[in-house]
């Protein structure tokens, strides 16, 4: 009979249903919530990482599949919803209009030239296609690109009652750039007031209820990252690279910023990574053909490699429609869903003259000497990019080799400054574990 339901039969049922990224199931992970049984109608929620989680749809039709088998059940009823999260303000900007922003991810490349304002725009404007509240905000202050990859000059700019700076809309999307305040005049500016506009423009622009804020930010890795990170609470960072020695030279320096920060790096989109011949369809790899994965050399995930699109040689004029744009928004995604629900599981580091010890929380230990760690760095000052052969000799590398510092990166890697002046080296958990089983 329907009144011998329970919840806890809509529990137990409800365990089949795995999160094929979280590997766990849904009932675990405490995404079943509001159940509610009347009768032999049964309705709950299925609560979301995040609003735009790809997989959403695969959910509901499972969940009333499995809970419908059960004995008195007539009516399943199954609601989408979404996981409460933090506030995005951090303590030191308890003024700021983020409030309603639901999650907020920094897009970085750390070396100019790669692309990354436009893959920027490009994941803000697929995510609004598809119905979700997105704005883009430009925190270049010398080098605005908004403006102009949005084809908006001298737009005009107001504030409401608050005082607070109303966004430029287009295609969809909440945009603000200090370029739209500047025009074509130059940023002449010291480095001190840089902070105050980033923060301007940021904190005092009134974004509203938002899914998703995406941050332009400028190249590099000085005061306004600093700023931003300490102000705000970022749910994850997107780095943007190509294959070039020098644009993989400064992911590493990326991922430690972030890293040193507290802000999840939630994958590497390598842009500008190939093109198609029109004539044999053959892919050209632009920067080489080195087989080593971006996953190998950081323990990253890559999100997408773009190619050189012709679409993306000029301003936006609306949406790219375009497949691989679309799959790198859902890795991207996914990967911020991922993050948000899943701790990390960093080991104990211990380091002394010849050895790094790492001790896990199960007590699995690994060791391995300084120095064969040392010629293990697979970064792009110790490997060729075009061959993939190793640059760095190992009779270069000093006996007494040891690590200065030694930082945790997320649970896929560490980063190691050397006794030597290396510091760019990034070295997977799976790669150091192979290296000690090997030696």
């Amino acid at each position: 009979m329907s009144e011998l339901i329970t919840e806890e039969d809509i529990r137990t049922i409800l365990k089949q249903i795995i999160d094929p990224d979280l590997r766990q199931d849904i009932v675990s992970l405490g995404f079943v919530q509001n159940i509610l049984i009347q009768g032999s109608s049964v309705s709950f929620d299925i609560a979301l990482t995040t609003p735009a989680c790809p997989i959403k749809s695969e959910f509901p039709q499972k969940a009333e599949e499995v809970v419908r088998a059960l004995p008195g059940v007539e009516t399943v009823s199954v609601r989408m919803t979404t996981l409460s999260r933090a506030s995005s303000v951090n303590s030191a900007a308890p003024q700021s209009s983020l409030g309603k922003v639901r999650s907020i991810i920094a897009v970085s490349s750390c070396k100019g030239g790669v692309g990354k304002s436009t893959i920027a725009a490009l994941l803000s404007l697929d995510l609004a296609q598809r119905g979700f509240r997105v704005g883009l905000v430009d925190t270049d202050i010398y080098g605005p690109s908004i403006p102009t990859l949005f084809n908006l000059k001298n737009v005009p700019m107001y504030t409401n009652a608050e005082q607070q700076l109303i966004p430029v809309g287009k295609y969809g999307l909440k945009l603000m750039s200090f370029g739209f305040l500047l025009g074509d005049a130059p940023a002449v500016i010291r480095g001190p007031l840089v902070a105050r506009y980033v923060q301007q423009i940021l904190h005092n622009t009134a974004w509203g209820e938002l899914d998703y804020l995406f941050l332009d930010l400028p190249p590099g890795t000085g005061d306004v990252q600093l700023t931003i990170t300490q102000t705000t609470q970022l749910s994850g960072a997107v780095i943007v690279t190509t294959r070039q020695t020098l644009s993989l030279v400064d992911v590493a320096r990326g991922i430690l910023m972030f890293e040193k920060v507290n802000v999840p790096v939630l994958g590497v989109i390598e842009n500008m990574a190939y093109f198609t011949c029109d004539n044999c369809q053959k892919r050209h790899d632009i920067f080489g053909g080195n087989t080593q994965s971006l996953l190998d050399r950081f323990g990253l995930n890559t999100l997408a490699e773009i190619p050189l699109l012709p679409e993306l040689t000029h301003t936006l004029n609306g949406p790219v429609q375009n497949p691989i744009i679309s799959q790198a928004v859902d890795q991207t995604i996914r990967a911020l869903g991922k993050s948000s629900v899943t701790q990390k599981q960093i080991p104990k580091i211990k380091f002394d003259a010849k050895h790094v010890i790492l001790r896990w929380p199960d007590n699995k230990e690994m060791k391995i000497l300084n120095r064969d760690l040392r010629i293990s760095c697979g970064c792009a000052l110790c490997v060729d990019e075009l061959t993939g052969k190793q640059i760095l000799k190992p009779q270069d590398v000093s006996p007494d080799i040891a690590p200065k510092s030694i930082t945790p990166l997320g649970n896929y890697a560490i980063g190691i400054e050397w006794n030597d002046g290396h510091s760019s080296g990034i070295y997977p958990y799976k790669n150091i574990r192979a290296l000690a089983e090997k030696l």
